[in-house]
């Protein structure tokens, strides 16, 4: 009995219990027939609106009469949490979603009945084209939601004609909007920020370059910020506000001066009507510092700076806003070889400096620090006088010599040439190494340069004055060790450190010297050759009967050439 099913529930839940009251109405009641159901049906349909009023508003849900054969209940959801909530007696507007449900109520819905409202009336009051004002409500799949009296899709690339990392950032904003296409059927709408924005900002770009000028100051709103500038609204157009252009002292980003959506003061740098581009000012609305910076900041005055800068060459001083000053490596110490700035100072550190040089043209100024101190070096040429025997450390080793430091910070330097009177000196390490200890004799002084010339051979008497003319005079035979052999001859050591050429004519004819003898063999000489000057000695190779091995006796020549035909002396070793 479809009436009966219709009534339990209300009666299980108001009234007696369904079994006395289902005996009851089976005596008085007789089954309906389709005449008796056409009339409702003709009535009522669904998704149509009809008025109904409460009889029952509980918690969860809320029971209202529409004139049917039976009630319709609603989720108590349905009501906004903002709105009145229904009393029993109220008439209110609903939508008809199911005639029966499984209870065998009629399903009912205060919101979609809202819904249906507003979208008739939006449609009613609005087409395509047109434009319409709404508040964000959230973000949904490919972009936002607002609300126009009816919820609208407005899809992520028409929510601004600026580019927007996250579109969330709009929500709760009221945006004006145009409505770009109406879906009666699926009672959708679309909606696009951006295409009014575009005209909109066309037609001020358009005044806004026709009135323009450079020199002239202007307001704008900060719309986007990145690494190199800042841009500007000025009112249909961006202008670019560079970081060199904020602010006359250093930062490191343009954020640290403006922010997002902040109305700034700018003066137009800089015009391009034909690319449609603006450059913009902020530190050109004052003078700039560097202005009569020689009379504030005169070379020899002494200052404090702040280190706001380190580079790999030196330190930048900040001696107040927008002026700042380079103390180059070369002028921190008078005696320390600084290779990092950071040895001496460190960012952030108050430093004590003095004014070398300005040059406001091209806004530079040099500072020094090791000024502030008296320069060791004025007093060096006084203590260390040519001649004088000094002692130091192997402080360093070049290809070319040896530093020595002789007293804190102060450095001479122990040339090859100047190592031994008797030994080709190729490289340094050959004769000492670092941290090695030393007594060298001073051979010149350069204050001016900062230079210290020591000699270790100078330590003792020249040899060749009379040493070694007198033990190495010409016809002296003697046993020499061979040391080195090259295309031009072979080199004998007859002493220590001390060498002679036995030219490759004095040795053997036609063979080659490495098949005649090998580096570290003994071989008996005789000097045919002594010159002091040159500091060579000549030398040919003695027979087992101690006669020369070479038929013909040869001068040794002033000079041998090697198979590369490159020119060498004939006491070198190359």
């Amino acid at each position: 009995m479809p009436a009966l099913r219709a009534i339990n529930p209300l009666v299980r839940r108001y009234g007696p219990k369904s079994e006395v009251v289902e005996a009851e109405l089976t005596t008085i009641w007789k089954e309906p027939t389709l005449e008796d159901l056409v009339p409702s049906a003709r009535h009522f349909s669904e998704d149509s609106l009809v008025k109904g009023r409460v009889i029952t508003a509980e918690k969860d849900r809320v029971i209202i009469d529409i004139g049917a054969k039976t009630v319709g209940i609603i989720d108590a959801r349905e009501f906004n949490q903002d709105e009145e909530k229904p009393k029993v007696g109220d008439e209110i507007t609903v939508l008809i979603e199911e005639l029966e449900n499984d209870d065998g109520l009629i399903g009912l819905s205060k919101r979609k009945a809202d819904r249906k409202i507003n979208w008739e009336m939006v449609v009613a009051k609005h087409s395509e084209g047109d434009t319409v004002r709404g508040k964000v409500a959230k973000k949904i799949k490919g972009g936002l939601l607002i609300d126009i009296g009816v919820p609208a899709f407005l899809p992520a690339s028409q929510v601004s004609i600026r580019r927007t990392r996250d579109i969330n950032e709009f929500i709760g904003d009221e945006l004006e909007c145009e409505i770009i296409k109406i879906d009666q059927a699926r009672e959708n709408i679309v909606v696009s920020a951006r295409k009014l924005q575009e005209r909109n900002r066309e037609r001020l770009k358009d005044a806004l370059l026709s009135e323009i000028e450079e020199g002239q100051v202007r307001e704008g709103v900060v719309k986007n910020i990145a690494d190199f500038g800042a841009f500007v609204d000025l009112g249909g157009i961006d202008g670019l506000l560079h970081i060199t252009d904020m602010t006359w002292g250093r930062i490191q980003h343009p954020s640290e001066v403006v922010k997002i959506n902040e109305t700034v003061k700018v003066k137009v740098l800089k015009v391009d009507r034909d690319r449609e581009r603006i450059a913009l000012g902020m530190k050109q609305l004052s003078d700039s510092p560097w202005k009569g910076i020689a009379e504030r900041y005169p070379v020899g005055s002494r200052h404090k700076g702040k280190v706001v800068n380190i580079m790999s060459y030196g330190a930048f001083c900040r001696l107040e806003e927008g002026i700042e000053g380079l103390v180059h490596v070369s002028e921190m110490s008078w005696t320390k070889r600084v290779n990092d700035p950071r040895e001496v100072v460190q960012l952030g550190d108050d430093a004590d400096i003095i004014i070398l040089g300005v040059n406001e043209e091209k806004q530079e100024i040099s500072l020094g620090m090791k000024q502030l101190e008296d320069n060791p070096w004025d007093k060096v040429s006084a203590r260390y006088q040519p001649g004088a025997k000094v002692k130091g450390v192997v402080r360093n080793l070049t290809t070319y010599g040896a530093f020595i430091e002789i007293e804190p910070g102060i450095d001479g330097l122990l040339h090859v040439s100047d190592m031994s009177w008797t030994r080709k000196v190729s490289h340094p390490n050959e004769m000492v190494k670092k941290g090695d200890e030393l007594e060298c004799v001073v051979l010149a002084v350069d204050t001016d340069k900062h230079r210290i010339a020591l000699g270790m051979k100078q330590m003792r008497s020249d040899p060749w004055e009379d040493e070694i003319p007198e033990r190495f005079a010409v016809g002296t035979d003697m046993q020499g060790t061979i040391t080195k052999i090259t295309n031009f001859g072979v080199f004998v050591e007859l002493d220590n450190e001390l060498e002679g050429l036995l030219h490759i004519s004095e040795l053997t004819a036609g063979d080659k010297p490495e098949e005649v003898v090998k580096v570290g063999e003994k071989i008996p000489v005789r000097v045919i050759k002594l010159d002091p000057k040159e500091r060579k000695i000549g030398l040919t190779a003695l027979d087992s009967e101690g006669g020369p091995m070479s038929d013909t006796p040869h001068e040794l020549p002033d000079e041998a050439t090697s198979d590369e035909g490159e020119s060498v002396p004939a006491s070198d070793e190359e």
